[in-house]
């Protein structure tokens, strides 16, 4: 989406003219700015959340897509780099109390590794959900189809009951550019989807909203922003402390299939990644985890 459709909001527009004649810019820079901005807000704007109410996690899984899309590290410094120019620009006119991009890195989004949680952790959080509520039952198909599928967010939400094979045990994912894919269906979230099933029948659903997997109360699709506050409700209620969003289930289905010996070629169709290199990410993490398990386990790094 062009920058031209958001400079009606003035505060993008006083931003464009802060980088001219505060930060004295040049054009070209002012231009890449805004238009790695406009980025942002269309990311934003599908999430309907307001870049006055950003968080690290949000930024995070911005830029991890963005990484996802090939974006080179070259052009990831750049649009970090405008993000932390745009969020001070926020401080400066007093719009935000905390900036969101304090603990974004430089240069390379690829050095720093994604949160993965473990078995017991992901089985914590899922506990937490109330099942005597049926929101609490959407809630935990919610949380276990993002860990045993790896979707996006956006994957979830616009998840059709008419894509979910349940006998054959797979389900049909639209991702990036309208990309379909098949991805395997384990038994736990089968299990989890059918118990919502009866739950989603006696809710208003609204028209066309009809075949969405996952609705709100009222009857109509989730939204990014409603499943990132399930995921950071029941992730405070279990007392997990590592920096967690939906995407990190994503990161921990990924990796849990490297650490079982799944081979990479096939991780990266389930994951819907147009290269291999995206993928390979995953490796860094695994080579982390099995020095953890050398260091626990190999009998010459015992203390006696």
């Amino acid at each position: 989406m062009k920058i031209e459709t958001f400079l009606d909001d003035p505060v993008i527009a006083n931003y464009q003219i802060y980088l001219s004649l505060e930060r004295s810019f040049s054009s070209n820079t002012i231009s890449s700015y805004m238009e790695d901005l406009a980025k942002l807000l269309s990311y934003l704007a599908e999430a309907h959340i307001s870049y006055k109410e950003v968080d690290y996690d949000v930024l995070f899984d911005f830029l991890v897509e963005l990484s996802e899309l090939g974006i080179s590290s070259r052009s990831q410094a750049r649009i970090i780099s405008g993000l932390k120019s745009f969020y001070h620009f926020l401080l400066l006119e007093k719009l935000i109390e905390d900036d969101p991009t304090d603990l974004l890195e430089l240069p390379k989004l690829s050095q720093h590794l994604p949160e993965v949680l473990n078995l017991d952790e992901i089985n914590s959080i899922l506990a937490q959900a109330d099942i005597s509520d049926p929101l609490g039952v959407r809630n935990k198909a919610i949380i276990e189809t993002l860990y045993s599928c790896g979707l996006r967010v956006s994957e979830l939400t616009e998840l059709l009951l008419s894509n979910i094979y349940f006998e054959e045990k797979y389900l049909v994912v639209i991702g990036k550019g309208n990309k379909q894919r098949l991805v395997p269906l384990s038994p736990q979230a089968i299990s989890n989807i059918l118990s919502w099933l009866p739950h989603r029948s006696e809710l208003p659903i609204q028209k066309g909203h009809e075949d969405y997997l996952f609705l709100n109360r009222r009857g109509k699709k989730l939204t990014r922003v409603m499943v990132f506050t399930i995921v950071k409700n029941l992730v405070e209620q279990a007392g997990v402390k590592k920096s967690v969003s939906p995407h990190t289930f994503r990161h921990s289905f990924a990796t849990h299939l490297l650490e079982g010996g799944a081979n990479l070629r096939a991780i990266q169709e389930m994951l819907g990644h147009k290269s291999v290199l995206t993928t390979e990410i995953y490796t860094h993490l695994s080579i982390h985890y099995l020095r953890e398990e050398i260091t626990e386990y190999h009998p010459r790094n015992k203390r006696k």
